[in-house]
This record gives C-alpha cells, structure tokens and sequence, in this order.
C-alpha cells in the first residue's frame, strides 16, 4: 500500500464520519461513485443511529483493484466532521493513516503525530464560504481526500455535474469550484506525503489518468439489485408499510410507478401491505411485500392465509437488530428459524437468502417464479448490511442470462373455454400444485376460504379430506426441492478448515480466506442461499469432505448450524457470531477463526 508501484490485491480503507444530518452518508455515497468512475472496485457501507438529529454516523469505503466483497480494516483514511469523531475511529486506524479535519477543530495534531497519524487540519469551512456556501464543506472534504490520496479530480467533478445539476447551475458551480479549491489545497501541500495513495507516484493533478482507464462501473446497493431483479421478473405491485431497512424497495418502486407500469401502495400498516399484496397475487399479479422482522411478525397470520389459499406471494424480509424495536438501522442474521416456521401450523413456504449483490438480483426475479410454480408465500432473506452496501458491478454483472418467466400450472383462457367438467380448483395431484385459473372466466368459478377445504374449495371437517388436503400442499415441498440449489464452494476443495455460512456473512467470509492462509491456515467458504425447503441430500454431499467446520452467522444462538445439525445430522466444531448491529469484517472473522482453529488442536 506504499508509494511504490500498486499491486493487484491493493486495496484502501476510508471512512466518512460526523453527527447525523451532516451529510455522512450522501458525501460517502458521492466519493464511493467517484471512485467507481475513477476505475477503482469499491464497497461502501453505511452506518447510522435510528434518530434523525444527534448521534455519531459513519460510512466506510473500500476502494480495490479488484472486485471486493466486503469492506476492510484497518483504515487509511478518515474524514472527520467533528471532532468526536477522530476519537471514535482512531482505535480502527492504521499506522501512518491521515485525518482530514476542519482546521476550526480543537484537535492536538503532535498528538495525532506522535501515535503515528498523519494529521491534516484544512480549511474547509473557508473554502466552502469563498467558493459556494458553507453548506458545501462536504464537497470540499472529499475533494481534499482525492488530493492527498492522489485520486484524479475530474470523475468527481462530473459527478457533481450529473449530482446536482437538477438543482440548477448555481449550485453545481458552486460545488465544483469548492471541489477544485480544496483539491488544489491537498495536492499543494500534501504530495505524495501519504503512505497510502491511490495513484503511482507521479500521477497527482486533476486530469491524472484511473488507474485502470477504460473500465466502466455501476455502483448499486442491494436493495437496488433486487429491486432491479424483480422488474425483469415481471414484478407489478408492491405494497409495504415503510420499515427500516426494507423502505428502500418501496420508495424505488414509488418513485417509478408510471415508468414502470407498477402499483406501489403506501399502506396503512404490515398487515393492510400483506394482505393487498396477498390480494394482487390471487389475481394474477406478480405481488410482493418489503419489510423487516418487526413487520413480519405481525405479517405471520396473513402468511398462513397464503399458504391454505394456496397464493403465490413474495416476502422480502431485510433483517435488523431484535427483538421488538431493538436496532432498527443495524444488521443481523435473528430471523431464520421464526420465518421458517411463523404462523400457526404447517404449510409449503420457500426461503432464499441471498448474500451477494448478484444473488440478491437473482432472487428479485427467481422469487416471483418460485411462489407462482408452487402457489405458495417464498420469502427472501435479506439484511441491513447486504441491502444497504454500496457495490461497484461491471455493467454486464447483472445479466438477463438465464432470466425466465415460470407461471407455473396457470390456466389460459383457451384452456378454461376446453374444460367440459367444474373447474376443482383445489385439484389432487401428483405434485401438489393444482391448476391456477384466475378469477373472472366463467368457466372458473370457484370458493375461496382460509378454513380447510375440498378440491372444490368449499370447507371440510371431515378427516380424511382434511389429511388429503394436508398431504397434497405439503407434497409441494418435495418438488420443490429440485429447484432448491446445494450450497456453494469457495476455496480450495482439501482445506483444514470450512466457514459455514448463509447469506450475506458470505462476502467478509471469502475476504478472510487469504487472511488465514497467511496464519498458515488453509480455509474454504461453504455458503447457503436456498434454506427452504433445505436441500439435505445436496447439502450431506457438500459436507463429505469438511474436516472442521465453523459456523459463522450474525446472530446469538448460531440459528443456521441449529438447522443444518437439525435436517442432516451435521455438527460444527465451532461458531463465530456477532450480534452487535455492525457487520462483520474479514478481519474479525480471520481473527476468531483462529481462535476457534487455536482452541480444538
């Protein structure tokens, strides 16, 4: 990471940090673009208290040569909004990291100094006031980190242009003159000063070349990915009650109804959300609720709806912090045994759970074909960390290879005109899954309840129809599994040790691989996206040639090695877990694997 030639694993950890409502995550998101377009790989991170005024908030970048996974510790580089924040994050810092801080602040630089940091106090705030406004210190801020890290100014200057230019000419002029003032600054007086850079040595000024020109990158969250995955997958109605930190999906949706030929509906409560979208998909909509696990618990009856009426209906579940209120802008893995088995008795339901960007796309669109093929709920696992993180793609990343649309035993309309006896549309078969007609061909009227029911769909007590019906929607499970995928292998096939993992804790996972090989520990990442109905013979064949295995999961009771020792008799040698709202960094899963590696020699 020195001044010397940069190499192909360099990577560069910077964070933005300051109080809420000072522009943390906006000024974050604006350098992680910049970035981007400058040709650097990066992953981006946002975190913030749940209040809206007060409070220490901070984004964390990665910038890479090549494509990253996660963000990294130690960092490089902080942009100190105010003063608190150099003593929250200096425990994090590397040696011979630089501070970027207003020079109004009250900060003893031979301090920072003498702890092996390279104190930067500029003049933001004048800057700002003589090239704009105050309001555009930010700007500033992160111009002033391009300049010491030696980042060409331009790609952030264009992207103020395509940023603000909504606003009108004054403010983009005036936020590029700021970005070329407190760029101008750095690279006076810090060149080539830092120990860590992002240039050669040499390419400092404003027109200096990306180190990697040429390479064009889109930077999603992943709530962005998925919405972006259920559009091609002929989503039309998405209904929500706004919950951190699903909101997102709904406000994507909101803002591109008549674009997209969508119903995006605001609703009273979780209740009214998943009903209406329960209601959309008994007609024919491809129909899907966001929320998060405040939300569905309260959507849990109306699950059991879906599942007797056999409607097909999709459920983003973005995990936060529990339970009750408990972190509502953190992250974490505590809702996986409850949505396996939320509401009163048994039912077919599907859970994915993607853990990457390109996989949280995948399920946008394979979630809809999914629930309508099996007529039944499919509930997408997601969490704050995956649906927040800013990642850079390649503009092919997220390819309609392989994108289909499966409506499952749906009757046409010529189909129904052939029928010569009642339409049953609760039919036995084989499979479980009956023929779908949707409401208003006259030859396809039929009774809908949520009591039990005949093929007909009116109500039965009688016993041995009650076991028939139970029988057939619980065969659906069974073929189901054929479309449910065995977990992936990432890393050497013989390794000593195997990380266990589900959803998004599968990014830091495979970035702590090459930090345990340089403790001298061969380590592979065994990850879970399809969770149910689970895919136990895939999974028992995966397992053959685990020699130690540790389960690394973001919640108390490590709820995955609980499922996995429940359904295939599989027990792991040792857990890492965290439950402390942050997600995990490769770091401190290297870390504590060696300890739990350390602790069974």
């Amino acid at each position: 990471m020195a001044n010397g030639g940069l190499k192909d694993d360099f990577s560069l950890s910077i964070t933005v940090g300051g109080d809420a409502g000072q522009g943390v995550e906006s000024s974050g998101a604006l350098f992680t673009q910049a970035l981007a377009r400058g040709g650097w790989h990066v992953f981006g991170v946002p975190d913030y208290r749940s209040r809206i005024r007060g409070g220490h908030n901070f984004f964390q970048i990665r910038a890479a040569r090549r494509p990253s996974l996660s963000h990294s510790d130690p960092v490089h580089l902080l942009l100190a909004y105010t003063r608190e924040t150099i003593d929250v994050h200096k425990p994090n810092l590397a040696q011979g990291a630089a501070i970027i801080y207003d020079d109004g602040f009250r900060v003893d630089a031979a301090a920072l100094e003498a702890e092996g940091f390279v104190p930067i106090p500029a003049p933001l705030t004048k800057i700002a006031e003589e090239h704009g406004s105050k309001l555009m210190i930010n700007t500033g801020a992160v111009a002033a980190a391009c300049g010491v890290l030696g980042f060409p100014l331009e790609p952030l200057v264009r992207l103020l242009h395509d940023t603000y230019g909504h606003k009108g000419k004054k403010i983009v002029e005036g936020n590029a003159s700021v970005a070329r003032a407190a760029y101008a600054w750095a690279v006076e007086r810090y060149p080539g000063r830092l120990a860590y850079r992002l240039a050669e040595p040499g390419e400092v000024g404003e027109k200096t070349q990306p180190s990697q020109p040429g390479r064009e990158l889109m930077v999603l969250t992943g709530n962005e990915a998925f919405c972006l995955g259920a559009v091609v997958g002929g989503c039309t109605f998405v209904s929500a009650y706004p919950m951190t930190p699903a909101t997102p999906i709904l406000e994507w949706f909101a803002a591109r109804e008549r674009e997209l030929s969508v119903v995006a509906k605001h609703a009273e409560d979780e209740i009214a959300a998943v009903c209406m979208a329960i209601g959309a998909g008994f007609v024919g909509a491809r129909a899907m609720v966001p929320t998060s696990g405040g939300g569905f618990s309260l959507m849990a009856e109306a699950l059991g709806m879906a599942g007797m009426c056999e409607v097909p209906v999709v459920i983003v579940n973005v995990q936060r912090g529990g339970p009750s209120t408990g972190l509502p802008t953190r992250t974490e893995q505590g809702d996986l045994l409850f949505v396996l088995h939320a509401s009163q008795g048994e039912f077919p339901r599907i859970v994915l759970a993607p853990g990457t960007h390109e996989q949280y796309f995948e399920a946008g669109w394979r979630a809809f074909n999914l629930a309508e093929k099996y007529q039944c709920p499919v509930i997408v696992l997601s969490d704050q960390f995956l649906a927040a993180a800013r990642k850079s793609l390649p503009l092919d990343a997220l390819t309609l290879d392989g994108v289909s649309i499966d409506r499952g035993a749906l009757l046409s309309a010529t189909e129904l005109d052939r029928l010569d006896g009642p339409y049953r549309r609760y039919a036995m078969t084989e499979t479980g899954v009956s023929p779908r007609a949707l409401p208003g061909h006259p030859k396809a009227v039929f009774t809908v309840t949520t009591d039990e029911h005949g093929e007909d769909g009116h109500i039965t007590e009688e016993i041995d129809l009650r076991v028939a019906m139970m029988d057939k929607r619980m065969r659906k499970l069974e073929a189901a599994l054929a479309d449910m995928r065995g977990p992936d292998l990432y890393g050497p096939e013989d390794a000593d040790v195997t990380l266990i993992c589900w959803g998004s804790t599968v990014g830091p996972a495979r970035e702590a691989l090459p930090l345990l090989a340089g403790q001298g520990v061969t380590a592979n990442v065994l990850h879970f996206t399809d969770i149910w109905p689970f895919p136990v013979h895939k999974a028992e064949m995966a397992l053959q040639g685990v020699r130690r295995a540790i389960a690394v999961e973001q919640n108390h009771t490590a709820q995955f090695a609980r499922l996995l020792r429940m359904m295939t008799g599989f027990q792991v040698n040792g857990s890492v877990r965290k439950y402390d709202g942050r997600p995990f960094s490769p770091q401190q899963i290297a870390a504590r694997a060696l300890v739990e590696v350390g602790a069974r020699v």
